[in-house]
């Protein structure tokens, strides 16, 4: 593997540890926000992360940190009101439906991503790849789903989440592809389409969801404290995003989101002292078989096609097994 070849997978590793890091972190923070602190305003929240990421953004510019590059203001536009409404339609999805069946609509993302990609970008996943993702997805399904209740309503919100947080994620890595824009440049200019989305949806969703007004909210020193941390780690979870997603793929993210998912569970019962059961622990073990599986077909498969993958194509599977030994 050339120079060239070698910093792409040093850049990869990179945007792949901040982007478990610093999603470790916020959700930790945000529990302790909603949890103890009792601010369940999830989508307004998020429409504040995304405000106080175009902010940083915007100063990193005026430091000459990154260079803009404007393109397409439709495909900007509608691509970063698709990204607000993916995360209220999850956060709805959440409010209509079990927490089991909740996380089975996370799970099913990953096989819609396949699905979708292979039928209109004939991507070809191989039989190793899938394999692997399939015990990825039961050791996920065994550690984090409880009960299923399922209702109408919930079953189509479900849905439309899936649908939404598939096109957002593969149009997250089909933009830097076709503009050739970088990470950095494409959630600049989307942010404020997807904080506008949130922000003028979210004090409704929110109310309707928990019965309280978000403006009415005791905001005392601690929860505005909270509130201020979880927007500064924000910045790193959504420019690692849009970079994990433009040096991979939608399904490679989506294999880091549940891994993610382990590591949470993990710290839960290791720093908060969350109720961990031996369904748990062999949850998570399959999940880690499926993750280095996963990573190793991957790693295998780019090795064996260094004609069809260049340092350059942003499709390439991403080893994940850097995740585990540093």
């Amino acid at each position: 593997m050339g120079v060239a070849g070698e910093k792409f997978q040093l850049g990869t590793v990179g945007a792949l540890s901040l982007s478990v890091v610093s999603s470790v972190s916020i959700v930790i923070c945000n529990k302790a926000l909603m949890s103890s602190l009792g601010f369940n305003f999830a989508t307004t929240l998020t429409s504040w992360h995304l405000l106080v990421t175009f902010c940083s953004l915007h100063v990193a510019l005026c430091m000459k940190l990154f260079e803009h590059k404007p393109f397409d203001a439709r495909t900007v536009m509608g691509f970063g009101v698709l990204n607000g409404i993916s995360i209220g339609l999850l956060n709805l999805s959440l409010g209509f439906n079990s927490v089991g069946f909740y996380q089975m609509t996370k799970l099913a993302i990953i096989p819609c991503t396949v699905i979708l990609e292979t039928l209109f970008f004939r991507k070809k996943f191989s039989r190793n790849i899938k394999l692997s993702l399939s015990v990825l997805l039961v050791g996920v399904c065994v550690a984090t789903v409880t009960d299923l209740q399922l209702n109408a309503v919930g079953s189509i919100l479900s849905l439309l989440a899936i649908i939404t947080t598939c096109i957002a994620q593969i149009m997250t890595n089909t933009i830097q592809k076709k503009f050739k824009v970088s990470s950095t440049q494409l959630l600049y200019q989307s942010c404020p389409y997807q904080a506008l989305t949130l922000f003028l949806i979210g004090p409704f969703l929110d109310g309707f969801l928990t019965n309280k007004n978000v403006f009415a909210f005791d905001y005392t020193t601690q929860v505005l404290f909270f509130i201020v941390l979880s927007c500064l780690i924000s910045v790193s979870v959504n420019f690692s995003t849009f970079l994990v997603i433009g040096k991979t793929s939608p399904v490679t993210y989506q294999v880091l989101g549940h891994l993610k998912t382990c590591l949470v569970l993990t710290f839960g019962y290791v720093l908060l002292h969350d109720p961990f059961s031996w369904r748990n622990i062999l949850g998570i073990l399959i999940a880690v078989i499926g993750m280095v599986l996963y990573s190793y077909f991957c790693t295998r498969e780019t090795q064996q096609k260094p004609a069809e993958v260049s340092p350059q194509v942003i499709q390439v599977c991403s080893p994940l097994l850097a995740e585990f030994h540093g």
